[in-house]
């Protein structure tokens, strides 16, 4: 007897094709997607935002109104911050030299690092550790200063504790309305009352206060220490600032285009030629 076509075989259920990819948070096989087992319809008629579908997509559970309102603030704080950051530069750079919608944002979205947007996970991960080590906010300071590290989510360039940034004020007002406790934010702030005595705007800023209050809303539901860990390593939080600022990005895309800038070319007399 010949040998089966191996076709034949896996359409009569005598083999299974070996699988490359695994994916545990959607289907599309049958008459409609899912959404981590809820078929898109159900997800369109319970209305739960795109705070819900995050949930869904990103942490795998069906999250209570609560932490759908704090993803979907955190979007809204995170959307854009004018057109002089270096995401937007990049952008509006691309467009005007003639680049696609999607090239341009991809060219803001890459900027994005430990020194713009880049840096909530980090901190995150700084808050968390000098929890778990029980460091003071004093003792976390001048660790990181003797390593020579700068402290993640902790200094502006523009805003300091005489013009604070409203986006943190409206975090914290958040975590103190809705989070039963906010250790981990209460922990950010006593790191920046050690680091404004030395400097004004060296203050606890967004990516610092988002790492710290998503921290306590992980604690709010119920995640244990060995959860949160895997959170932080995965990197969701720098996943959310660039899902919340290509928002941002595509309107200053958009509005290079609808204006017709002409191609960018940077004044020579901002430029500083050195010969060596």
């Amino acid at each position: 007897m010949p040998p089966m076509d191996y076709e034949t075989a896996v359409r009569r259920g005598l083999v299974r094709r070996p699988t490359h990819i695994v994916s545990t948070i959607s289907d599309d096989r049958g008459e409609e997607p899912t959404y981590k087992g809820k078929a898109i319809s159900t997800v369109v008629q319970e209305e739960i935002g795109i705070g819900g579908v995050i949930g869904l997509l990103w942490f795998k559970r069906e999250l209570p109104e609560l932490a759908r309102k704090y993803l979907e603030l955190v979007l809204v704080l995170v959307a854009d911050h004018g057109p002089a950051v270096s995401g937007a530069i990049n952008a509006i750079v691309a467009a005007r030299a003639g680049k696609d919608a999607i090239a341009a944002l991809a060219s803001g979205l890459l900027t994005i690092g430990p020194r713009f947007g880049g840096a909530i996970d980090d901190a995150a991960r700084t808050w968390y550790r000098g929890r778990q080590e029980k460091l003071s906010a004093f003792a976390l300071v001048e660790e990181m200063k003797r390593q020579g590290e700068y402290i993640p989510g902790i200094g502006h360039r523009v805003k300091s504790v005489s013009n604070p940034d409203k986006r943190v004020e409206i975090l914290k007002e958040f975590a103190k309305k809705s989070f039963g406790k906010q250790a981990y934010l209460d922990y950010a702030l006593e790191i920046e009352r050690v680091t404004t005595k030395k400097k004004e705007n060296l203050i606890l800023n967004v990516d610092g206060a988002i790492g710290a209050t998503c921290l306590d809303l992980l604690v709010e539901l119920g995640y244990k220490d060995k959860e949160m860990e895997e959170f932080l390593e995965v990197g969701y939080l720098n996943g959310l600032f660039a899902l919340g600022r290509s928002i941002g990005l595509l309107g200053h895309v958009f509005d290079q285009k609808r204006l017709k800038e002409p191609l960018y070319r940077h004044p020579t007399d901002d430029i500083f030629y050195k010969s060596d």
